[in-house]
């Protein structure tokens, strides 16, 4: 009895191998990874987002407007945070990606206030930060492809004959992904550059 149910696990295993069970989990992992990716370089950015706000109202305060609609982007970014799994349910996946879109349209509108005040400009905490979003959009735009490729790569698989028969047995469902109906634009970080401050007038 024993050497049956030996044979028969081994016997499972095998099947499940050749019919892509474990090229399913390898490909689920990895978006996972990836994820967590994403949602930390999105983090980062938001933790930017208070001394970015401080910095600009200390020179700029009659910039209202501007500065709540950036502090309201960031308060909504971080009440439709999700994790993994729930960036299975495209619901909230498209919750998720409009809320960062908010957050990075706001950011855009008050870094091109900021080219009006250069005393703002060339503040060294104000460069700072610049150079810290800066950086933090390029990372962003490199874990959202990294996601979306992993993603692209786990739908082919559990479409593909006779994986996606495995794939329906245990309930792996293709999954959403961030759309591309302005993917130019997602590739693109918003400009965070700024022309040097103005030059004291010459007598």
């Amino acid at each position: 009895m024993r050497l049956f149910r030996l044979s028969f696990a081994v016997l499972l295993i095998a099947l499940l191998s050749g019919c892509g069970y474990n090229q399913i989990q390898t490909n689920d992992e990895a978006i996972k990874a990836q994820w967590s990716e994403v949602v930390n370089q999105y983090q980062r950015r938001a933790d930017l987002v208070p001394n970015l706000v401080n910095t600009v109202k200390g020179y700029a305060a009659q910039e209202e407007r501007v500065l709540t609609e950036v502090t309201n982007a960031r308060a909504r970014v971080g009440s439709v945070g999700i994790s993994a799994e729930q960036a299975a349910d495209p619901v909230k996946l498209a919750e998720f990606q409009k809320a960062q879109g908010e957050l990075s349209g706001a950011l855009s509108r008050l870094l091109v206030v900021s080219e009006n005040y250069p005393d703002l400009k060339s503040n060294q905490n104000f460069l700072e930060l610049q150079a810290q979003l800066e950086g933090t959009e390029n990372r962003i735009t490199v874990a959202r492809n990294r996601y979306i490729q992993s993603v692209q790569a786990y739908n082919v698989h559990i479409r593909q004959f006779p994986v996606n028969m495995t794939a329906k047995m245990f309930g792996y469902d293709v999954k959403p992904n961030f759309s591309v109906e302005n993917e130019a634009a997602i590739s693109k970080p918003p400009t965070v550059e700024f022309a040097p401050a103005n030059p004291p007038p010459s007598n």
